[in-house]
């Protein structure tokens, strides 16, 4: 049994509504890995059929994996795996519930697949980090920066930015290619993420770095 709330549509933050960064960094297409989070029909079906806002961070999405393709930036698309044996899931399950079943809905949007299996990362928890491989890829890779979408924006996509912080390895978070519960629960998502541990840009922006622009 789910315990998701149906979430009801909202405006992404515009370029001109985004938190002040602490920090002046700009993605760089030689450090950088595009990290996918969670974009599994699992998560999006709580935002209704054909969501809009959905729809918006899915054209986002695609428009930052082009360009990181384009510039051979590693994407890695993360995704938990349905019915989670209990010991696995741990305390999720005392907030959330059994979590996702095995009923399809566990694969990735179909807006963004093919999805290579190598490209795959099976995550346990909010924080992507955590019993997967990824630090291993990024140190593998000589990369130090993680530019991260996807859902939920103040829980699983700011977890992993703040642990890639911890790691010295330095977190973007795209504003518009997330989304969250609600309008005040992105906020304070990208809030907390802008002065503590990433920084935080838009999509249009995020393109432009990836395509080895200078933005300031």
């Amino acid at each position: 049994m789910t315990t998701l709330p149906a979430i009801a549509d909202y405006e992404l933050p515009a370029a001109d509504q985004l938190p002040a960064n602490r920090v002046d960094w700009e993605v760089d297409p030689a450090r950088a890995i595009l990290l996918v989070h969670d974009m599994q029909i699992y998560f999006t079906d709580a935002f209704g059929a054909d969501s809009p806002i959905i729809r918006s961070i899915i054209g986002n999405i695609q428009r930052l994996r082009a360009e990181a393709e384009a510039q051979n930036v590693p994407v890695y698309f993360t995704a938990q795996p349905p019915s989670q044996d209990p010991q696995d899931r741990g305390l999720l399950t005392d907030f959330w519930g059994g979590g996702i079943q095995d009923d399809g809905r566990h694969e990735i949007v179909d807006d963004l697949l093919p999805v290579p299996e190598s490209d795959r990362i099976t995550k346990w928890r909010y924080d992507a980090f955590v019993r997967t491989d990824l630090d291993e890829r990024i140190r593998s890779s000589g990369r130090d920066q993680l530019v991260i979408t996807g859902i939920y924006t103040h829980i699983g996509c700011l977890m992993t930015a703040a642990s890639a912080f911890m790691r010295d390895v330095q977190p973007f978070l795209v504003a518009d290619a997330t989304a969250d519960f609600s309008p005040e629960y992105h906020a304070l998502g990208i809030e907390y993420a802008a002065r503590r541990c990433a920084h935080v840009l838009d999509t249009d922006t995020a393109v432009r770095q990836l395509a080895g622009q200078r933005t300031r």
